[in-house]
């Protein structure tokens, strides 16, 4: 199928591992021009190679989204360099799971900036340009947790939700204008994350696997893989789901009990 990206412009934060980096590599295998941006050089520029030898063209900017300045230097660079943005994907996070009494409020706070402060600013920032495009897009990545968080699960299960709520409050503002907001809820997909932490265990990869399959039994029996993550969220940046808004799709092989 033809997503229909073909010239394109698309920004993803995080997009220099895992997720994020898959995602550029779907968007730009399909002639879009991609801009990923995260927090680390080298990250950075291995993404940038990666991505070097497909169809479409990419930006590389580093940046850290949980500072305001970063966020308006970025859509700057864009504005000037690029002239336009048809949609973005506000991908940047990391997993932070520990029980409330546990918590620090240095723990929420940083938590709360890249995550939920940084969706914000950035839809803020980004509505402008957005605005000129046809049907446009924004994609949130959260995670299954935001619709059912476990004990010992904060603050990422707290400000996933709060990114879903963000979703939807944006879908309804920003309708009129063209601009489509969906969430993508990812559960236990291949990704480097697990990657490093096999090997700070001094562990095979799938021994890590297995063990996540047994305290998380998946319906379909086994991990995500990063292509089939991005093929979602391609899916909701191309015009072929122009009449999807505001809602929160789960890819996690059936594991959230939440629908």
């Amino acid at each position: 199928m033809d997503l229909e990206l073909s010239d394109r412009v698309i920004l993803i934060t995080g997009g220099t591992d895992g997720l994020g980096l898959a995602t550029a590599k779907r968007l730009v295998g399909e002639g879009a021009t991609v801009v990923i941006c995260g927090r680390d050089q080298q990250r950075l520029e291995r993404a940038l190679g990666v991505l070097s030898h497909t169809p479409g063209s990419v930006i590389g900017i580093q940046a850290d989204v949980s500072k305001a300045e970063d966020i308006e230097r970025i859509l700057t660079t864009i504005e000037d360099d690029l002239g336009r943005l048809d949609g973005f994907v506000s991908n940047a996070g990391q997993a932070n799971a520990v029980s409330v009494e546990q918590s620090t409020d240095e723990i929420w706070n940083a938590d709360i900036e890249l995550k939920l402060s940084a969706a914000i600013r950035l839809a803020r920032r980004a509505v402008a340009l957005l605005r000129t495009s046809q049907q446009a897009s924004i994609v949130n990545v959260l995670a299954f947790a935001a619709k059912a968080p476990a004990a010992g699960s904060s603050p990422s299960s707290v400000t996933r939700a709060a990114g879903m709520a963000l979703t939807k409050v944006l879908a309804n503002e920003l309708g009129a204008d063209g601009i489509r907001v969906n969430a993508v809820l990812p559960g236990l997909i291949e990704s480097s994350q697990w990657s490093r932490r096999a090997d700070a265990a001094s562990v095979d990869i799938s021994e890590i696997y297995a063990a996540l399959l047994g305290t998380n039994p998946v319906p379909l029996g086994r991990f995500g893989r990063s292509e089939e993550f991005a093929d979602v969220v391609s899916w909701l940046l191309s015009p072929r789901s122009s009449y999807v808004t505001g809602t929160a799709i789960n890819v996690d092989g059936g594991l959230s009990p939440a629908t």
